[in-house]
């Protein structure tokens, strides 16, 4: 998700953004190291000629090499003072080899067996083989068409999709197998494909409107979806619930556990476990394997329920959640890669973190080009992770592919910053790639495989992500609809607000009130409508949040509510706030100690002033109850004041933004909630609105009353009150909104390849008001005459202001809201239509732009319609059913 929680694990540079910026929580786990070679057994021998020894006082940088303990050693990350075998072990170095006279390595790997074909489509061939052998190791594998020298498809594993290929047209295919040295194996048996024939789309079957269609696969849909395209999740599971399992609460640190045997898979229907990365390599790793990796090795003796399946190869989290699977086979487990502390670098075991670029570079080159080669890369472990560890899908937590400066973790700044005016298209060839040989791999292995994804629901991070336009290719998507507010500035208001009421702070300050036509966009039901501009409600789930945000020192407001909590000194500001950023807004004075249990530590090892608490821990506190569990977090009552309860916690709650908070009058402290009220509101608001569901972040913090605990007295401790709570509002919910458009739309006979893209925006602050060019291609094989009506559909999140400059005719149709969105928007879309001009005509084949102007941001406009000769067409790129 966004701004985890870093429990007590020290790291340099944590980001506290604008509220704008809506940050989540995520925490890091202790993890093994990414490439670890513990030993210089069975090295490489490499001639250490003219590298310099390694030197405890010189700053090396990624590339550098140096001789260290006969060994060469080279550095994947700027680094100084420690050694390389210390720093292998912490993925800072790699070993080269060990030095010596160099035998050159001549031998060629074996030449790969059984090559055949996976999966065959239009443009398209799956290819997987046996994998060969080498005397050092395979490196990768080329796959060549008929005598040809060149490569078509080269994949680090055995297996390939092959793509650009001609309909109805034979091939034949050969692999070879490449090591390091350069040495290839003979050319593989021969395996000829012919390609299907072309000119039509993959059948609609169990395919949700909307959802971008490989071309020439016969894709599984109704594996997971029905004949209307909705998700089939059990009878009692109308609605998605969506827990995020994390990976750091293993108990091993003495910090409550929270284990797959806890949760309530009953009540759920999808997993996300969170989080995997992108290695220095480019590919989706958990770290390497050995008994301290929470995912694949470590082992709870004695936990019930906690016993290991020997039924698979790796042990963990990842054999836990695979084994209840198997009791609860409608739940569905997907992988979440990145989140705040792993969008841009990978944690250590130590706790440490690795700025390798992570989806910043592994999308976007430095020159500010899309990099395919690792995008590719990427995609290919991603599927075999899938295959090798048993999950669903993938859910792609990228914080943040926006242009908007000093968005995301200032630690990935010197790689997000350079790139940010290429981000967003990197993101959306990794999302089609994806979406691509997922497709493949659920056509060759008769398993669908979802792609999901974490979205953002700051209107500031949105105005520099274009059009969103990668939701075509998701699922569904999850949209972090909390961190909202937070203590990164002074503004102090709800964490997780459903509605607008017309007096949020933070958007007074900066007028957004009177810019926008009274929209407020620091709510969820802001976020929704912007998403359901580009998804149907059914495709879109919004995120609800287990934990706390909160202030002390707090002054005006309501009980808090709309007040200011400026930090007093200014030149102690966290990393990514008030003067850090040249930003005119004070960073916020964020609540400490007994108010701050879930609490992050700095560089120094001070604990970060955030308010961040699991719900269980706030409702002691509401109680005036300590916890007996405050000292395995660090608390001390004993000797420090702030870690001890004094004053009273007054629940209140605002229902116009249907809000929850604890009010501390003694010490002016705000805490930010959620509880049964404020989760409730949120639940029949989803139902109503036939939405997908809802997200929550993070399982572990949702609480139950525990009598047995502190030693007969009771506490609230981890439970399942607020999951429970959502399964039994969805569980007699009609079926979610499956179709996008609120109008009829023409038939799939009646639908013309003709596509619509917006490009041209302008970069960061420069992109208001916002000022793309629309991009009309006509490919269906006639002229568009003069006078032709263009209509779409695009959210109401943004006022009906949108305008053209380019001597069209642009008029609104209808608009479903207008004015201010304090309790709600009231309808979903602006139907626009643009008119040819009647002196033009579009021949087939070409191009025509218009320059549109609007204000808010706007997801991808929808539902098309073309119409002239007295017919109305649907586009093809509506991807309808």
């Amino acid at each position: 998700m966004q701004l985890r929680h870093w429990r007590g694990m020290p790291l340099a540079g944590l980001l506290w953004v604008s509220a704008f910026i809506g940050c989540g929580s995520t925490e890091p786990s202790p993890r093994p190291p990414e490439s670890p070679i513990d030993s210089r057994e069975g090295a490489l021998v490499v001639d250490c000629t003219g590298y310099p020894a390694w030197s405890g006082s010189t700053i090396y940088k990624a590339g550098d090499r140096v001789v260290y303990q006969n060994s060469l050693y080279e550095a994947l990350v700027a680094i100084w003072t420690a050694d390389p075998v210390h720093g292998t072990a912490s993925g800072w170095y790699k070993l080269v080899g060990a030095c010596g006279i160099v035998v050159p390595d001549t031998e060629a790997p074996t030449v790969p067996a059984a090559l055949r074909s996976t999966a065959v489509g239009s443009t398209t061939v799956s290819l997987a083989w046996d994998a060969s052998t080498d005397n050092v190791g395979v490196k990768e594998y080329d796959v060549f068409i008929g005598t040809g020298t060149t490569a078509v498809a080269t994949s680090p594993s055995t297996s390939v999709l092959v793509t650009g290929l001609t309909a109805s047209t034979a091939y034949s295919f050969t692999v070879k197998a490449k090591d390091a040295a350069g040495n290839i194996s003979g050319a593989s048996a021969a395996v000829s494909v012919t390609t299907t024939p072309g000119g039509g789309d993959p059948p609609v079957g169990c395919r949700p409107d909307g959802l971008y269609a490989t071309a020439g696969l016969n894709v599984p849909y109704c594996q997971v979806y029905d004949t209307a395209g909705r998700e089939k999740m059990g009878a009692d599971h109308p609605r998605r619930i969506i827990g995020y399992f994390t990976s750091w609460r293993t108990g091993k640190n003495g910090q409550p556990a929270y284990l797959a045997p806890q949760i309530p898979w009953n009540n759920i229907t999808h997993i996300n476990y969170a989080f995997a990365h992108v290695d220095a390599q480019n590919r989706v790793s958990v770290g390497a394997n050995s008994a301290n990796n929470p995912a694949t090795g470590m082992e709870w003796p004695g936990v019930a329920g906690a016993e290991m399946d020997p039924a698979f190869s790796y042990k963990g989290h990842f054999n836990l959640l695979n084994k209840f699977k198997k009791q609860y086979p409608n739940v569905k487990t997907l992988i979440s890669i990145g989140g705040w502390a792993e969008s841009g670098g990978f944690l250590n075991d130590d706790g440490s973190r690795v700025a390798s670029g992570g989806f910043y570079s592994m999308t976007t080159t430095s020159n500010n080009a899309v990099n395919t080669a690792a995008i590719n890369t990427f995609a290919d472990s991603v599927v075999t992770f899938l295959r090798t560890y048993g999950f669903d899908g993938a859910d792609i937590d990228y914080e943040y592919a926006t242009s908007m400066p000093n968005a995301g973790n200032p630690d990935d700044f010197t790689f997000a910053t350079p790139r940010r005016g290429a981000l967003m298209k990197g993101y959306v060839v990794l999302m089609k790639t994806l979406r691509e040989k997922l497709d493949a791999a659920s056509a060759a292995d008769g398993k669908y495989y979802m792609l999901t994804a974490a979205v953002t629901a700051s209107g500031w991070i949105l105005r520099g992500t274009e059009t969103y336009q990668v939701t075509q290719y998701l699922d569904y998507a999850n949209l972090m609809t909390y961190d909202l507010h937070g203590a990164w500035n002074e503004f102090v208001g709800p964490n997780a607000a459903l509605f607008d009421d017309g007096k949020d702070a933070e958007l007074l300050h900066w007028n957004v009130y009177g810019t926008y036509g009274g929209i407020g966009y620091l709510n969820t039901d802001w976020a929704y409508h912007y998403f359901r501009g580009a998804m149907q409600a059914g495709r879109i789930n919004i995120g609800v949040p287990y934990y706390t945000r909160g202030w002390q020192g707090v002054t005006g407001g309501t009980n808090g509510l709309w007040g200011k909590a400026p930090l007093a000194d200014q030149t102690k500001c966290p990393p990514g706030t008030g003067p850090n950023v040249g930003s005119t807004v004070p960073c916020g004075n964020g609540a400490l100690g007994i108010d701050n249990l879930w609490h992050d530590k700095n560089s120094l090892g001070a604990e970060v002033a955030s308010g961040s608490n699991p719900m269980w821990h706030a409702k002691n506190l509401q109680d005036g109850r300590l916890g007996s569990y405050v000292t395995a977090y660090g608390l001390d009552p004993v000797n420090d004041p702030t870690d001890r309860i004094s004053g009273t916690y007054a629940r209140n709650y605002s229902a116009p933004v249907a809000s929850p908070w604890l009010w501390n009058a003694t010490k002016k402290v705000f805490l930010s909630t959620e509880d049964e009220e404020s989760l409730g509101a949120k639940a029949q608001y989803v139902a109503d609105r036939g939405i997908g569901g809802i997200m929550i972040w993070e399982l572990a913090g949702d609480y139950a009353f525990d009598q047995a605990r502190a030693n007969g007295q009771g506490e609230y401790y981890i439970g399942y009150t607020l999951t429970r709570l959502l399964y039994e509002k969805f569980k007699t919910a009609s079926p979610y909104k499956n179709l996008r458009a609120n109008q009829t739309m023409p038939v799939a006979a009646d639908t013309l390849d003709v596509s619509v893209e917006l490009e041209g925006f302008a970069v960061g602050d420069s992109n208001y008001p916002i000022s793309p060019t629309l991009k009309l291609t006509n490919n269906s094989g006639q002229a568009i005459p003069g006078g032709a009506l263009l209509q779409f559909d695009y959210g109401t999140s943004a006022p009906a202001t949108l305008a053209q400059q380019s001597g069209w005719t642009l008029s609104t149709v209808r608009s479903e809201h207008s004015g201010s969105n304090s309790g709600g928007f009231k309808g979903d879309f602006h139907r626009v239509q643009l008119t040819v001009p009647s002196w033009q005509s579009i021949p087939n084949g070409s191009s025509v732009t218009v320059k549109l102007t609007y204000q808010l941001p706007i997801a991808s406009l929808s539902n098309y319609t073309l119409s002239f000769g007295g017919k109305t067409y649907g586009l093809k790129q509506n991807y309808g059913r």
